[in-house]
């Protein structure tokens, strides 16, 4: 029986690389050759015990590869195509699946967590997922490890789409590590006008200059509130969006954001997590204050089209790992060494 290396999930503080059999694959699956995963914040919370996750589950819900072998009866996939994949297993017959929100399904379960990822040589990606179109063939070439963010991409994408950013827009993005750095790539691509990036580390910050902020804040040494009202004459920004999980944050971002602007809660935090507002705030400035988790099939699809064209997107990648190095990804995401972690299978 063939073998092939995986990094195995066991629980909160605990994950090795071991030896697993290569996946069979039955009719309607897809055997899929992973070309690269990343590792996401999310996995850094399931590993610390703040998200759940099946004990000896491969994690690994950002990934692309190429199609090994594909199941009797799958058709529109053919062996040797490259993909990429939405991890998420929808029901396809709840409300929300039916208005195209597949993200929000009632019985939603997702490869990483709930079935095995991408953090291995093959992934055998389930009949659930084929029948619902969320193999997504790559049009556009660029290397698997770009690739292997189409996942959190598309979340960024929802979460901009959500907000209404547009050409011309004012938007502040707190947290410089890689969602937000995301955040900042993709709303310079869509014309925003004024991107004020705040981070605690001036090194993130130097970064976020790079790649197209207009305006960067260390919060440690400047107001944020006055950074941005100063930037925008006093009126705040179009959309404000919190892409890491802290309440202290959420003051200033609530603060920074315009009468009828929106403000994002990207990620997600600790558990029994709680913020104290005056909720008159959002009443009398019609504020629009959300969040946004995952993204739909289109937005996945549009972005796999993107993704390949957004020069800058490769640069988050700071970090690479072979398949027996696969922990060592989590080392570097825990000690925030860098940007973003690839484990690199071929």
């Amino acid at each position: 029986m063939a073998t092939m290396q995986a990094l195995i999930f066991h629980k909160p503080g605990s994950i090795s690389v071991e030896e697993r059999p290569v996946p069979e694959v039955g009719p309607g699956e897809v055997l899929l050759k992973v070309g690269a995963a990343s590792v996401c914040a999310s996995d850094i919370r399931v590993y610390k015990g703040e998200k759940k996750a099946k004990a000896g589950v491969i994690p690994g819900h950002e990934m692309a590869g190429t199609v090994a072998e594909v199941g009797e009866g799958v058709e529109g996939i053919e062996p040797g195509e490259r993909v990429v994949v939405c991890p998420i297993i929808a029901c396809g017959e709840c409300y929300f699946c039916l208005i195209g929100k597949r993200n929000r399904c009632l019985k939603r379960v997702t490869l990483g967590y709930d079935e095995d990822g991408g953090m291995a040589s093959f992934v055998r990606i389930p009949k659930q997922v084929v029948n619902i179109g969320h193999v997504i063939r790559l049009e556009v070439e660029m290397d698997y490890e770009v690739a292997a963010m189409t996942e959190p991409f598309s979340c960024v994408l929802n979460s901009v789409e959500t907000c209404k950013v547009q050409a011309g827009s004012s938007v502040l993005i707190i947290g410089a590590g890689p969602m937000g750095l995301m955040h900042l790539i993709l709303v310079k691509a869509m014309g925003a006008a004024k991107i004020i990036v705040s981070d605690p580390l001036e090194d993130r910050l130097r970064v976020a200059a790079e790649l197209g902020a207009t305006h960067c804040v260390n919060p440690d040494k400047h107001g944020v509130v006055q950074e941005v009202m100063a930037a925008t004459r006093g009126l705040g920004v179009d959309a404000g969006f919190l892409t890491f999980g802290t309440v202290e944050a959420m003051e200033a971002g609530l603060s920074s954001v315009r009468k009828l602007g929106f403000f994002n809660l990207f990620a997600g935090f600790p558990p029994n997590s709680h913020f104290d507002f005056d909720p008159n705030r959002i009443h009398y400035d019609e504020l629009f204050v959300t969040g946004t988790q995952n993204a739909n099939t289109d937005q996945y699809v549009r972005m796999a089209r993107l993704l390949g064209v957004l020069p800058d997107a490769g640069r988050l990648i700071t970090h690479r790992y072979g398949p027996s190095e696969a922990d060592k990804a989590y080392e570097a995401r825990l000690g925030r060494e860098g940007l973003k972690a690839v484990v690199v299978y071929s």
